[in-house]
């Protein structure tokens, strides 16, 4: 019976450390997973921002949500560009780099589409229809057959059946700046908005000092703003990118203010034709003519930005996406991708675009009704596709490059 006993004692000692150990690592567990989720203090946020946290206290989703939100609105058109090789979404508040953060693409058997697309659907709380109701928090939808920026994880590798997983508190800041509308790009490499100025970009036509123009120019500097409100979410039926503003001497009292809405343009070389839609509505399509059609003109998406010269003109960027090859050895598209790099660094990024543009003959009606249609946060796409058949009601137009 001896035995026994001395083995009962024996236990206590292991007991006590088995306690004291996991006593010891529970806090440290607990602050990793803070470390992770923890909001960031800097205006600008995502990887490279260092976490800051002095409590050791655990927070709630409700309170990181709240405390991840952004305090300052946008100063122009948000534009999210995505890079599938460097599996990290880069965001532009009126062309310039203001937040960068790592993401989770789709799989080689799910992959992400690479091309054009735009916001056009959002929900704080949503949860996959075709996943197995898996839960897809902070959800902005860029096409009606499931593709979707949403919080999830991100383990440092496409890992995801096509969607774009963001970090969560990425996801909750960018859920809350952005509209319906707000454009997203997606592309194998890094690319980026510059500057860019041509003859034939569409210019302005209101008058300075006129009401029209007035509400253009407001519509310029706050036409983002709303998006940086943290009311219900957004509906579908929500015009997007829309402003309701009133200026002062602008319209009778007790007149609903005037929608300013961006308008998309799009030109396509495989039909040779120009397409407008207003919010997500079309507008008209005209035929028009491209010098040398079976040269390619690759695919540019030029962003009005703010008005210029008291209205004569706008301040335009373009976001050039680099072709995709056809399907070869992995060695030959290793060394096809360098040498297009070592070019892109020898030639001006605006040059493509730019002769791109020069080679479309659009009829000056058509370039005068536009213009008179033309704000801030308005766009020209020019492709060598056609538009997907994803592009309908409710979406802006959807181009898919690969």
């Amino acid at each position: 019976m001896s035995a026994p006993i001395s083995g009962r004692i024996a236990m206590g000692p292991i007991r006590a450390t088995i306690v004291a150990f996991a006593f010891f690592i529970l806090p440290v567990s607990t602050a990793h997973a803070q470390f992770l989720l923890w909001p960031q203090s800097s205006s600008w946020w995502g990887d490279q921002t260092p976490f800051r946290h002095k409590h050791q206290h655990r927070h709630t989703k409700s309170e990181l949500a709240q405390n991840a939100r952004p305090k300052d609105p946008p100063k122009g058109p948000l534009q999210i560009i995505i890079s599938i090789a460097d599996q990290r979404v880069s965001l532009f508040d009126n062309g310039a780099l203001i937040a960068r953060s790592s993401v989770s693409t789709g799989t080689h058997g799910h992959p992400t589409p690479l091309g054009v697309f735009s916001v056009i659907g959002k929900q704080r709380w949503h949860r996959s229809n075709i996943y197995s109701a898996a839960p897809m928090p902070y959800m902005q939808r860029i096409t009606w057959s499931g593709i979707a920026l949403h919080a999830g994880v991100v383990p440092g590798y496409p890992a995801s059946h096509g969607c774009i997983r963001l970090k969560t508190d990425f996801a909750i800041r960018l859920w809350h700046l952005t509209k319906r509308g707000t454009r997203v790009i997606i592309a194998r490499d890094d690319v980026q908005p510059v500057e860019i100025t041509n003859p034939h970009l569409f210019k302005p036509k209101a008058v300075p000092g006129s009401p029209d123009f007035q509400t253009a120019t407001v519509a310029g500097k706050s036409i983002d703003t709303a998006a940086a409100t943290h009311g219900p979410p957004v509906s579908n039926a929500e015009t997007p990118e829309a402003a309701s503003l009133q200026v002062p001497g602008s319209a009778p009292a007790g007149v609903a203010p005037k929608k300013i809405v961006p308008i998309s343009v799009f030109v396509s070389r495989k039909l040779s034709k120009l397409f407008v839609r207003r919010g997500f509505s079309p507008l008209f399509d005209i035929p028009v003519k491209i010098e040398n059609p079976e040269e390619p003109l690759g695919t540019h998406v030029f962003t009005a930005m703010e008005f210029q010269n008291e209205g004569a003109a706008i301040r335009w960027t373009v976001v050039s996406i680099p072709e995709e090859f056809p399907r070869m050895s992995e060695r030959a598209t290793k060394e096809r991708r360098a040498s297009a790099k070592q070019t892109a660094l020898s030639v001006p990024l605006p040059d493509k675009a730019n002769a791109a543009i020069d080679r479309i003959e659009i009829p000056q009606e058509t370039v005068e009704r536009i213009s008179e249609l033309l704000t801030p946060a308005s766009s020209l796409i020019i492709s060598d596709n056609g538009f997907s058949h994803e592009t309908g009601k409710d979406t802006d137009f959807i181009v898919v490059t690969h």
